[in-house]
């Protein structure tokens, strides 16, 4: 019986062979034998963001208890020092933890998932939030503060996170991470050129999301986009349509303007404005006391048969499920009050793919679950899942921590 380390059921989501694959295709792989390869360092990533009040050594410790339980504990192995592991934290780098989110996350709502499609659409929710990180000088300058107020300089440098999650299960299959002076814009638009857009997708975005430049990347990804749009945007009409939203354009604002004056003088037609068509609906919502909040709606869905306004209308509240998500990772996963470890923005990097990549395995069994008892995966609770993966980490060997 080989000496193993427990991990638990986290390994049939990230399996040691794709560890090891990317571990040698970002050069990390020793070049020596070493006490703690990558392939453990890996694990050790992931189990410190499942058990983050933890120690280092602490942490280490639940990975390897169950060695002494089977009885093929060697003497000559003991728990590495917090030192140690930082140091071999160093050497895998963020790389690695960023290419096995990218291989692992993926959209996994089965047809039968309630609240996961409109359609032949997956619905997608893009959204933004900080985490907070260790307050060293390196953090600092690498990411910035933020305050609760503007221009409120906060206590913790603050990294930024772009996600994008499914709606029906909660599983985050994209991300991007940087600084506040960065913003969430300009991290939405790297996330939308990369290939984890699917042409099956809706991706539904607030506000602060929309322009014209990311609606044009989903496009280009052949996927479609259902942004609310702020008052101020300019979203001629061009024709009504039978369900009550109507055919507008967007555009380069840059070119806009002048192609205004092109059409007021005739010599372009409507069908010669640059940009694309896309579809505009509004309506409004009852809010606090008898106030109503107006909602414009701008889709890239054209034909009102295949998605009508209120069933559109209906799919961008989906967006809210995104909020639940980002709870779950900084609420019950991370810790309310607890922040980043890590004093180094490349191991802040690490710690954040090994956070997100932690709750997408979480989430993949809840979805797995809720397919077997014909349930809806909403049914199930996040919290009590992630103490059932804990105690599995705890209990039973997994994987050699020795290099092949």
């Amino acid at each position: 019986m080989a000496e193993r380390v427990g991990i638990g059921v986290l390994t049939r989501i990230v399996p040691r062979e794709l560890v090891d694959e990317l571990v040698l295709k970002c050069g990390r792989r020793e070049q020596r034998l070493r006490k703690l390869p990558a392939r453990v360092v890996v694990y050790f990533v992931l189990a410190l963001t499942l058990f983050h009040g933890d120690s280092y050594e602490e942490v280490m410790r639940k990975l390897v208890q169950g060695l002494r339980w089977l009885g093929i504990w060697r003497g000559e192995w003991t728990i590495p020092t917090a030192g140690a592991l930082t140091q071999a934290r160093q050497r895998l780098g963020a790389e690695v933890m960023r290419g096995l989110f990218e291989r692992v996350a993926v959209p996994c709502a089965l047809r039968s998932t309630k609240g996961a499609w409109l359609g032949r659409w997956r619905l997608m929710a893009l959204d933004g939030f900080d985490v907070e990180t260790f307050d060293s000088p390196a953090n600092g300058d690498r990411f910035g503060f933020s305050g609760k107020k503007k221009n409120e300089k906060g206590v913790f440098p603050k990294a930024l996170v772009v996600g994008l999650a499914e709606c029906g299960t909660h599983a985050i299959v994209a991300a991007e991470f940087g600084a506040q002076r960065d913003t969430e814009v300009v991290l939405a638009s790297r996330l939308l050129a990369t290939e984890a857009i699917g042409d099956d997708m809706l991706i539904i975005g607030d506000k602060g999301m929309y322009s014209y430049e990311n609606l044009k990347r989903i496009r280009d990804r052949s996927a479609d986009a259902l942004f609310r749009a702020k008052m101020t945007s300019d979203l001629p009409v061009l024709e009504w349509l039978p369900d009550g939203s109507y055919l507008s354009y967007s555009a380069d604002p840059r070119r806009k303007m002048a192609a205004y004056e092109r059409l007021r003088k005739g010599t372009i037609q409507i069908t010669d404005l640059p940009g694309f068509h896309v579809r505009v609906f509004e309506y409004q919502v009852l809010g606090r006391g008898d106030e109503e909040e107006l909602f414009t709606l701008v889709t890239t869905i054209l034909d009102p048969e295949q998605a009508p306004a209120t069933e559109l209308a209906a799919a961008y509240h989906e967006r809210w499920e995104i909020e639940l998500v980002i709870d779950e990772l900084k609420t019950h996963q991370k810790g309310s009050a607890a922040i980043l470890r890590s004093r180094s923005p490349d191991l802040v990097e690490q710690e954040l793919w090994g956070l997100l990549l932690s709750h997408y395995a979480v989430r993949r069994l809840m979805v797995e679950a809720a397919d077997q008892a014909d349930i809806d995966p909403d049914r199930l609770s996040f919290i009590r899942s992630l103490r059932v993966v804990r105690r599995q980490i705890t209990g039973s060997a997994d994987f050699s921590p020795e290099a092949p």
